[in-house]
């Protein structure tokens, strides 16, 4: 292995290990011992096989989000309104289950598409307001993500209220044609999981094999250079937003339909901020997205386990990402650095060992 490949593996681990050692920290300083604590976490991940369905579970909407939230951040787009996407996503597919009776070969794959149709649609709604009116889609992200959450509350709670009377808690529970096949014993979907891996799929080939890839990346750069090179922006801008808000709406259906099999206020659960950490902390590399997702999935479901063995608030695995991305970006600021130091380096060597000019015939030395 080259110098330069163990300086990037060390680099890359770096945050990880500081996170943990932060974490082991503070786990002292309330008087817990933070060896137990993290074995606790990971026999809350991993004991038995329904706890690593729980994690993969957890796992399949956060790669769907993250695999999404790739493509506007390699246009260079800010797409916070992911929650709101999931939201309106789980919003459609519920529409299709409450209202509609098919066969469940179906009206599954149909609330799905609804979903996928109703996130790319509400993440549009960004798009436009870039294009049309220049408001920046972190501050139209956030606000649509308050309408979604604000009209899933007012359908719950409404139109969609269970038959006993209002509930702010949830629909009523979908029939066994309208939702997700689970795997017995389990809470994990071969169905889910499917949807997942051709989601990640789909942005992989897209990022990787197309030249719709290639114009996110030159937009990414610069949008202004990305124009001038023959790139329609505001098109591009629309597209990857869409295409964003496609796999946000699969991954609120995958919590409406499999998770919960009911609509519910705040039904993203977080998902779409935390896969913005994933995000950021693969470096735009999308091999780099399934892994950092199962670790953040696994930290998640494990840490459950923490209030019930050592009477721990479960929030320390927040902690531990949080940790983790501060570090993640100060390592990656330190990347930053030396890469462009030795850039300049290079540069400089070059420079002083490229040959002078040498002199012609008939012209003399100074």
């Amino acid at each position: 292995m080259t110098a330069a490949r163990w300086r990037h593996v060390i680099l890359w681990l770096t945050p990880v290990v500081l996170a943990l050692l932060c974490g082991m920290l503070l786990l002292m300083a309330v008087g817990a011992p933070p060896l137990e604590a993290y074995g606790q976490i990971l026999q809350g991940a991993f004991a038995s096989y329904a706890k690593v369905a729980d994690v993969t579970a957890f796992w399949v909407p956060l790669l769907l989000s993250a695999s999404g939230l790739l493509l506007t951040f390699t246009a260079g787009l800010w797409n916070i309104g992911i929650e709101g996407q999931m939201a309106m996503g789980a919003i459609w597919a519920t529409a299709i289950a409450l209202h509609v009776r098919l066969p469940a070969i179906v009206q599954v794959p149909l609330e799905i598409v609804a979903a996928v149709v109703g996130g790319a649609l509400w993440a549009m709604v960004a798009a436009w307001l870039r294009n049309a009116a220049n408001v920046n889609e972190i501050f139209s992200g956030t606000a649509l993500n308050f309408l979604a959450v604000n009209l899933t509350t007012w359908l719950v709670s409404g139109p969609w209220q269970p038959p006993e009377g209002g509930s702010v808690h949830s629909t009523p529970i979908f029939g066994a044609h309208a939702v997700i096949p689970t795997i017995a014993g389990l809470r994990l979907s071969w169905v889910a999981l499917g949807v997942a891996i051709l989601g990640f799929a789909a942005a992989w080939v897209a990022l990787r094999g197309t030249r719709w890839g290639l114009r996110l990346r030159a937009m990414g750069h610069s949008r202004a250079s990305a124009h001038i090179l023959g790139v329609r922006v505001e098109r591009e801008t629309v597209l990857a937003m869409a295409a964003c808000g496609a796999l946000g709406g699969a991954a609120g259906a995958m919590r409406a339909l499999g998770t919960y099999q009911s609509l519910r206020p705040l039904i993203s659960g977080g998902i779409g901020f935390l896969a913005l950490l994933v995000v950021m902390l693969s470096s735009l590399r999308i091999v780099w997205l399934p892994f950092i997702a199962f670790f953040f999935a696994a930290i998640i479901t494990g840490s459950q386990r923490l209030n019930l063995v050592m009477q721990l608030d479960d929030s320390l695995g927040g902690v531990l990402q949080g940790l983790l991305v501060l570090f993640a970006l100060l390592t990656g600021g330190l990347r930053a650095r030396l890469e462009t130091r030795g850039a300049v380096e290079a540069s400089a060597t070059a420079a002083s060992t490229k040959p002078g000019p040498t002199l012609g015939q008939g012209e003399a030395a100074p």
